[in-house]
């Protein structure tokens, strides 16, 4: 019998029968400043850190258990659910509870198309405007790479990568950009892991974010924003040929 989780037509993951067990997050404790802010900042970092595209990870959220873990109201956790909820992150589903959205395959590729164009015009930007010393900074994420395949320390690797993508956003200097990127980057990460054993595409990846710097580093403006932009046009490629687990 197939016990493998299949998503809904609403993003959400299902078990196949019985009651579905709450997602475990990795919280940070708390700090003394706003409680609402605090449990917001907490539980979308922990949902950003959950492999949500993993067909086996549980999605539901357990209120009772935010409350004891937090060792609070029920007030600030439903305020910051709420808050996760109108930014796209969460869905409450009646009678059945809170659950982490989980997007579509066409979704994610519209997500990642957008990703590209954004971060692309970073590049762009980054050779107009970013300090010698801060693109060079983006040569040493990959250091621990270059004695070793980038297939030995996976892990590792898909951190790296991510850092890579956010820093060229942050070269760029627009904070604009940063600002629209931030929420785009909770699906685009959590994807770029569940992609990056796939295909040999850790090998593929670290050889073309070198060009990338290279570009970069050399003021190539025109090269820069083309190499970036292609780079993540094909992870969009492979998410629509080969990630059919999405839905």
């Amino acid at each position: 019998m197939n016990t493998v989780p299949k998503a809904d037509t609403d993003g959400l993951l299902r078990r196949p029968s019985g009651k579905s067990q709450a997602v475990r997050l990795r919280l940070a404790p708390l700090r003394a400043t706003s409680l609402r802010e605090q449990i917001y900042t907490i539980l979308k970092d922990a949902i950003a850190d959950t492999d949500i595209y993993n067909p086996r990870q549980e999605l539901r959220l357990d209120e009772r258990q935010l409350i004891a873990t937090f060792g609070v109201s029920r007030t600030p956790i439903r305020e910051a659910l709420s808050r996760l909820e109108q930014e796209g992150f969460i869905r409450t589903l009646p009678r059945r509870g809170v659950y982490i959205v989980r997007k579509s395959k066409r979704e994610i590729v519209e997500m990642i198309q957008m990703w590209a164009a954004l971060e692309s015009m970073a590049a762009r930007l980054a050779t107009l405007h970013a300090p010698d010393g801060e693109i060079a900074k983006l040569r040493r994420l990959f250091d621990e790479f270059q004695s070793s395949p980038p297939s030995e320390h996976l892990s590792e690797y898909s951190d790296a990568n991510i850092a890579f993508h956010t820093e060229v956003i942050r070269l760029g200097g627009s904070q604009m950009i940063v600002d629209v990127t931030h929420n785009l980057l909770l699906h685009v990460r959590a994807i770029r892991r569940a992609t990056i054993t796939q295909d040999d595409r850790a090998s593929r990846s670290i050889i073309e974010h070198m060009k990338i710097i290279e570009a970069l580093e050399r003021r190539d403006t025109e090269l820069a924003e083309r190499l970036t932009r292609q780079h993540t046009l094909d992870l969009a490629t492979h998410v629509d040929r080969h990630c059919d687990f999405l839905g």
